[in-house]
């Protein structure tokens, strides 16, 4: 029995094109856009995820966490030693409802 073999192209394969040198070294260049601003919202009675939406319309949807380690910059904005939450996707930073009890210190005997 004889094996087939596929025909093969008689051309030999070019070898890869090298990427000029200068353009492989240089970096992209970075643009420094400043700091982020941080959003922050209110959230509404019993709300638990997030309902910021995204530029194509989409809803973030992420669990809101209760956050203690905020950074100084965040402080200043929202005061010291204040109950908030972040989002765990978008980072958006919510404030308690102020119609509910503040969650600080509820489970106390």
């Amino acid at each position: 029995m004889a094996e087939e073999t596929a025909p093969q192209d008689p051309t030999p394969a070019a070898p890869p094109k090298a990427a000029p040198a200068a353009a492989a070294a240089a970096p992209a260049p970075v643009e420094d856009a400043g700091p982020k601003e941080v959003k922050i919202k209110v959230r509404k009675p019993k709300q638990r995820s997030c309902d910021e939406k995204d530029a194509k319309g989409k809803l973030c949807a992420g669990h809101l966490k209760r956050w203690y380690d905020y950074p100084k910059d965040v402080e200043a904005k929202i005061g010291k030693d204040a109950e908030i939450y972040r989002c765990e996707f978008c980072k958006t930073l919510y404030k308690p409802d102020p119609k509910q009890l503040p969650h600080s210190y509820t489970l106390r005997y």
